[in-house]
């Protein structure tokens, strides 16, 4: 027996359908397994329903038994007295199991009618997401007001009422049909829930299960007119995930535009059409144009003036559909082409003042809130940068000026209009005022990574400026309170913080962000004396970043990265933060030996050490035997042969810290594992925790001290085997 459960709604949003609907059906899923019922479920989605089919239910759940617990035989008679009567069972129902009192009790069939009731209260009143509406007397809640409800258990109305609304076997057809009669909505009736999909599909509506047909369709008409007009139509897979979900019966056609609207660049042209549009460029099907010249001008030879576009009618409207898009996008077009002439009537540094009307943060207060002001900030970070990273002379300056020119574009009248092009236009209007390529190229690229799986900048000017504007944002915004929250994060903040690392480690920079972090919290105080540092707090939310970043992409073990960054420990928080690299190399070294199996060859003498020296007062950052050791005190030739081994791990460990040259510390500690096993298990083993205080504290700083060389590397006591 299968349930189709259709939710009819005005027009849902594309970007979330798809979300609504695998949210619906998890949750519907989820509660039916509660009931023991197992049965597969189809997802259904257009731009105006959400449909689940339930195929091969059962009549109703088999029956159960189950273990009812009481109390001991030898409870008192008052409480084996209450049991029975809570469960109105007699005693000669009760069985000892285990030494309790118990009886089998017998869990009737559930009626699947029962059980979908509760199924579909929980899933609908559940279900949540962004921008939930409200409609009628506010009452319901969902993405859009929902307007019509099937509801089919094999061929039978399935009676039941959501969102104020009672179920029947009718559903609306395609707005196609309704538009030929506007004043008359047209259902059709679905005879059996298994003839959902067939019954819309005789109606010009493609509901097939998880979109996949009207992809197809799309994908299979771009491609005959790829075949038909002998050219290429720009793969955009984001567009067409997007249109799939806006349309329930697609047809792709073909438009054109006027050929002198490609002498605009064609990143511009392409962004009208797709950004804005939901258009699909075209080229000529032969190669394409260089990258070079994309680069230097923005021209692509090979865009053609086409465009693939899909859209919901008849063939007998097809060309005033055609028509009709074309004088859109004429207008459009026109509106790109008139902001780049006016914007290049002024070279680029002149939009600097326009930006103290464009407010970056209104909480920052007067003389820090503007875009103006952050502009600025990001100047004075950009000395500290350039002192870090060795730059010359004309490179700081080629830096500052990319700083003052980083957010100019966002005052252009294109980008204003147009604000997915910011940096992009930053960069070919700088060129055209006359800037060099190392400035413009900073402004592009210290956007970059716009998003996740973005490239991420390769010049050093893009790189400084990039960090410098995201640890601005970082400071400002968590210096005003406010903090990412679970999944709330309005700023990015977490992105940002990702976008530093991932730069510090992709360009090999040597940077000490402590330092960043401190120049720019003590600035940020100057300009708000109401304010306290929020260093400490930003210097935690980077390490958690730190901490995040390690396993997620460079997929390093959890427990090791807890061994690098510890837990709350000041002297690991300071070393990640002083170097980026160095948190990074060690990590990947780790995981490296840990693979290689090098890692469990010293991890039971190096950890127990580790764990056994916790119990001792050796400061972890002592690091020299003949301070703290006495061999005067030693009972056996295995404490002696430890320290010998320690005196010649000593100098070793200072170098690989020096150098960072954890191989070098690996071997060495290899090196030394056969003394410290003799030292623990041995024939010549002693007690660590001996009687006599001073023999007992002068064995734990033999561990203390391979515990402290060992830390050079990690925490090899956070190290799970």
């Amino acid at each position: 027996m299968d349930y189709l459960i259709e939710l009819g709604t005005e027009e849902l949003p594309a970007r979330s359908t798809g979300k609504i609907a695998e949210n619906l059906q998890v949750l519907f899923q989820n509660k039916l397994s509660e009931f023991g019922v197992k049965a597969s479920i189809q997802l259904f989605t257009t731009p105006r329903r959400i449909a689940l089919m339930v195929i091969d239910l059962p009549k109703h759940t088999e029956p159960k038994e189950e273990i009812v617990k009481g109390p001991s035989p030898s409870a008192p008679s008052q409480a084996i007295e209450g049991f029975l009567k809570k469960n109105q069972i007699t005693k000669d129902s009760l069985k000892e199991i285990d030494g309790r009192l118990c009886f089998i009790k017998t869990i009737p069939p559930v009626p699947i009618q029962e059980i979908l009731q509760e199924c579909l209260h929980y899933a609908t009143n559940t279900l949540s997401g962004e921008k939930w509406m409200s409609w009628a007397t506010g009452e319901f809640n969902f993405s859009r007001p929902v307007r019509w409800l099937v509801s089919l258990l094999g061929a039978e109305v399935f009676p039941i009422e959501l969102f104020g609304l009672k179920a029947d076997r009718k559903t609306r057809v395609n707005r196609l049909l309704e538009a030929e009669d506007p004043c008359n909505v047209k259902f059709v009736e679905i005879d059996r829930a298994c003839n959902y999909a067939q019954t819309l599909r005789s109606k010009d509506c493609l509901v097939e299960p998880c979109r996949e047909e009207r992809k197809l369709s799309i994908t299979k008409q771009l491609q005959e007119l790829e075949t038909t007009h002998s050219i290429k139509i720009g793969q955009n897979a984001a567009l067409l995930e997007e249109i799939v979900d806006l349309l329930e019966w697609p047809t792709v056609l073909l438009g054109e535009f006027e050929e002198n609207f490609l002498k605009l660049p064609a990143f511009l042209i392409k962004t009208v059409l797709s950004h804005h549009q939901r258009y699909f460029y075209c080229s000529a099907s032969r190669s394409k144009s260089s990258v070079n010249e994309l680069l230097a001008n923005g021209q692509d030879s090979n865009m053609l003036n086409k465009f693939a576009f899909v859209a919901q009618c008849k063939p007998a409207a097809n060309k005033t559909v055609i028509k009709g898009n074309e004088r859109v996008l004429r207008a459009r077009l026109k509106d790109a082409e008139f902001f780049v002439q006016e914007d290049l009537k002024s070279p680029l540094i002149k939009n600097k003042d326009k930006l103290k009307q464009m407010t970056f943060q209104r909480e920052l207060g007067n003389g820090q809130s503007s875009m103006h002001d952050k502009s600025n900030r990001l100047i004075s970070l950009a000395g500290e940068l350039a002192a870090q990273t060795q730059l010359t002379d004309k490179e700081t300056h080629h830096l500052k000026l990319a700083c003052e020119l980083s957010k100019c574009d966002l005052a252009s009248s294109l980008v204003f209009e147009f604000p997915e092009l910011q940096g992009i236009m930053g960069e070919k209007y700088a060129l055209v005022s006359g800037e060099s390529p190392t400035v413009a190229r900073g402004i592009f690229e210290h956007y970059l990574p716009r998003n996740a799986g973005d490239s991420l900048p390769e010049t050093l000017n893009g790189q400084i400026v990039g960090i410098a504007d995201r640890l601005d944002t970082i400071v400002s915004i968590i210096g005003i309170g406010i903090l990412p929250t679970g999944s709330s994060d309005p700023f990015a903040l977490r992105r940002a913080a990702n976008g530093i690392i991932n730069i510090t480690w992709h360009g090999n920079l040597s940077l000490n962000l402590e330092k960043l972090l401190t120049q720019a919290c003590e600035d940020f105080v100057v300009g708000h004396s109401d304010k306290t540092s929020p260093l400490n707090t930003i210097k935690d939310f980077f390490i958690q970043r730190i901490n995040t970043l390690l396993q997620d992409e460079l997929k390093i073990d959890y427990d090791l990265v807890n061994a690098l960054l510890g837990d709350n420990d000041q002297e690991y928080i300071e070393r990640a933060l002083n170097s980026l690299l160095d948190v990074r190399d060690r990590a990947v070294f780790l995981q490296e030996i840990r693979n290689n199996n090098i890692l469990g060859q010293i991890y039971e003498t190096v950890n127990r050490s580790t764990k056994l020296a916790s119990k001792g007062n050796l400061s972890t950052d002592e690091l020299n035997p003949e301070k703290v050791i006495n061999p005067n005190l030693f009972e056996s030739v295995s404490e002696e042969k430890f320290y010998q081994g320690l005196e010649q791990l000593a100098p070793i460990s200072q170098k690989a810290k020096q150098d960072s040259n954890y191989k070098l510390l690996t071997n060495a500690l290899l090196e030394i594992n056969p003394q410290v096993s003799d030292f623990f298990d041995g024939e010549n083993s002693v007690l660590v925790m001996a009687e006599n205080e001073e023999v007992r504290n002068n064995r734990l700083n033999l561990l203390g001290l391979l515990r402290n060389y060992s830390r050079i590397l990690a925490d090899f006591g956070s190290i799970v085997k």
